[in-house]
């Protein structure tokens, strides 16, 4: 079992990092962790658009510029964590989703057109916090309509810790809550 751990969090010491690293303890099998901030992400743009489409069009679904697809696609499991900034997920997860998202390796089309999922993974878990009310509708309900709808991941999990900046909130009581409210079974020896 491998586990794709796609990291949004910038800062190190990330409530939404914390909560997600709780979670992985619970998950069985390898870890595989890509640090978004660490990659070079570029969003597609028109010169980037018309190499992909080329790429595409010679079925080159082993070129770099679809690394991630791959590694998406063959993820047994999946977690994102990506904090709640602005009323959505950081840019660079847009971006990534963009770099996933490629016909032939994470979904394709029957021929009436419907889009069926090519991705191994049955689960996704999207892990967030936020300093105030949480509204899953600018964030978790975008990448959960892409795995059910396009790549085909099942079961798509949402954890979040919310109100965690509100006067008089106990933030540390937040986090402890949804920690305990994680499914899986922590790791022995862990």
């Amino acid at each position: 079992m491998v586990t794709l751990f796609v990291n949004v969090c910038v800062r190190e010491e990330s409530r939404t990092l914390g909560l997600a690293k709780a979670l992985l303890e619970r998950l069985p099998g390898e870890v595989i962790e890509l640090k978004l901030e660490e990659e070079n992400l570029l969003p597609l743009n028109g010169e980037r658009l018309a190499r992909r489409d080329s790429l595409l069009a010679a079925r080159q679904f082993g070129h770099g510029m679809f690394r991630y697809a791959r590694q998406f696609a063959a993820a047994d499991t999946v977690v994102v964590a990506a904090p709640y900034w602005d009323l959505s997920f950081p840019a660079l997860l847009k971006t990534y989703m963009e770099n996933v998202s490629v016909v032939g390796v994470s979904f394709d089309y029957s021929p009436e057109g419907i889009p069926f999922g090519l991705c191994r993974a049955r689960h996704l878990y999207y892990v967030t916090t936020a300093g105030g009310p949480f509204q899953p509708d600018f964030g978790f309900r975008y990448l959960e309509a892409l795995c059910r709808q396009y790549y085909g991941i099942p079961n798509c999990h949402l954890i979040a810790a919310e109100g965690l900046d509100i006067l008089g909130n106990d933030p540390a009581a937040i986090l402890e809550k949804a920690r305990k409210a994680l499914p899986g079974e922590e790791k022995s020896g862990q």
